[in-house]
This record gives structure tokens, C-alpha cells and sequence, in this order.
């Protein structure tokens, strides 16, 4: 995220403030719709790291196991159907989380060129 803040032009702040924008609408319709992409690429990119972080979970082990001592534990004895149960669930999860990214996107990209459109129908 900070290479993405660091290309972020605050020329868009101001000149929302500018046409009379409260600082909740700058952020929701300027800065947010900027960084979303970037946010949804870190949230998964870091999904995946933390997925396998095997060593550092056994480093930091409490009471109660974490998914990847489950599943380190699983593979070490004897395969059991929940190990594959297990795989496909959080496949699916991520499946489901990409969908959703994908959908949103489509839904702000349908919304924008909608209202892009309806600029052009103002009365005189």
C-alpha cells in the first residue's frame, strides 16, 4: 500500500474539496474508488502468505492450534478425508472472495458509465 500512496495525487482531494465535497464524500467517492483494487490485491496477497506461514505459526504457537498446524498435523500422520474437505472449503472460500472482488467491480463499473451517461440528460 505505500507505493500506491505514494502515486496517490492529492490534486484529487483538493479539487473535490474544491466543487464542495465533505471529507467523508472525498474519501468515498475519490480516494477510495483509487485504492480499492490495491486493497483487494493486498487483502488476498496476504491471505495467501499468511495460508502458509507455517514456521512462524510454530514459532508463535498458543493453547489453541492455527490452520496451519492443523493441517501440518494432518499431513504428518495418517491422511484423513478431512484434510481434503478441509482444501476444498478454503478453496471455495477464496473462489468466493475473488467472485465478489470480480462483482463489485463490475457493479462500480456498470454504476459509473450508468451515471457517466445520465450527465448528458440535464434540462436546461
Amino acid at each position: 500500500m505505500f507505493a500506491v500512496f505514494n502515486r496517490f495525487s492529492h490534486s484529487y482531494e483538493e479539487a473535490a474539496r474544491d466543487l464542495g465535497a465533505t471529507p467523508w464524500q472525498t474519501v468515498r467517492h475519490v480516494v477510495l474508488p483509487i485504492i480499492a483494487p490495491s486493497l483487494i490485491g493486498v487483502a488476498m496477497f496476504g491471505f495467501t502468505l499468511s495460508y502458509d506461514e507455517f514456521a512462524r505459526t510454530l514459532m508463535t504457537a498458543g493453547v489453541h492450534n492455527t490452520l496451519p498446524l492443523e493441517i501440518y498435523g494432518m499431513t504428518t500422520n495418517v491422511t484423513t478425508p478431512v484434510l481434503y474437505a478441509l482444501g476444498t472449503v478454503t478453496t471455495l472460500f477464496s473462489f468466493t472472495i475473488i467472485g465478489g472482488s470480480l462483482l463489485g467491480v463490475a457493479v462500480l463499473r456498470r454504476r459509473r458509465a450508468r451515471h457517466g451517461s445520465d450527465a448528458g440528460k440535464g434540462t436546461l
